[in-house]
């Protein structure tokens, strides 16, 4: 009885979980279909043919509760809601692939050492047919005390089935994030004072044109940014930019 009660109450939670969670988009690519899974802040997950990508997997795990473990995590940057150990020793399995910067690969465990790869801002790799690009990610002014120095943290342009996806991580409206091209898909933060406002995003996302992007990363110290002021802003300057709002904040 007690073991029945048990599993009634974890299927509830995880019901409950899943119930809450953004619903998945699909895109198609010439691998074929490419599941994006928002998840959480700046947490979300990648599917394409049985290959599943983690993007700054952080905070409960319960977050990430029915999605098909990591293949591949990719981290952007040292702090805890990019670079949460526990959660990510909790994800992964012995051949999950760890793509990430410097300051994140000095904080790993030696057992870690085999799968990780190390990439500094403008190195490429390629992992299991995923093509990776380490971008720039940094405040404005330049500062030696800003809370993302530049070199340190990186964003990056995933190339998947002929499709561009860019993960902006922590930033503003860099030189190097307006001068993207053929970006099919963008994750554009928008919190202060960490990163950017909401005006400040728009007007970068307008620079470079994706044709589809998603506000994460949206949750401030002053709570969560206007993201439908966003939307009208893009839409203003290019009504073709595909602007899609979903819940990145899920109440657990």
């Amino acid at each position: 009885m007690k073991h029945t009660l048990l599993s009634v109450l974890f299927a509830a939670t995880l019901y409950s979980v899943i119930a809450q969670r953004a619903n998945p988009d699909v895109i198609q690519t010439n691998a074929g279909p490419l599941t994006i899974q928002p998840v959480m802040h700046a947490s979300l997950v990648l599917s394409i043919k049985g290959l599943t990508i983690y993007a700054d997997p952080s905070g409960a795990t319960s977050n990430f509760k029915g999605l098909a473990a990591p293949d591949m995590i990719i981290i952007t940057d040292i702090h805890g809601d990019h670079f949460d150990i526990k959660a990510m020793d909790s994800l992964k399995t012995p051949n999950t692939i760890l793509v990430v910067p410097q300051v994140v690969a000095d904080k790993l465990p030696d057992a870690d050492k085999a799968h990780v790869v190390v990439l500094k801002n403008g190195d490429n790799t390629a992992q299991n047919g995923i093509s990776i690009t380490a971008l720039p990610m940094y405040n404005l002014p330049e500062s030696p005390t800003a809370m993302h120095t530049k070199g340190r943290g990186n964003g990056y342009v995933l190339g998947i089935g002929g499709k561009l996806i860019y993960l902006s991580g922590d930033t503003q409206g860099i030189p190097e994030m307006r001068a993207l091209k053929n970006i099919d898909v963008a994750f554009v933060c928008m919190n202060l004072p960490f990163t950017m406002d909401v005006p400040e995003a728009a007007d970068a996302v307008l620079a470079f044109k994706p044709k589809i992007v998603y506000p994460y990363h949206y949750r401030g110290r002053g709570g969560l940014s206007d993201v439908n002021a966003f939307k009208t802003l893009v839409n203003a300057g290019d009504k073709n930019i595909d602007v899609r709002l979903r819940n990145w904040y899920p109440t657990m």
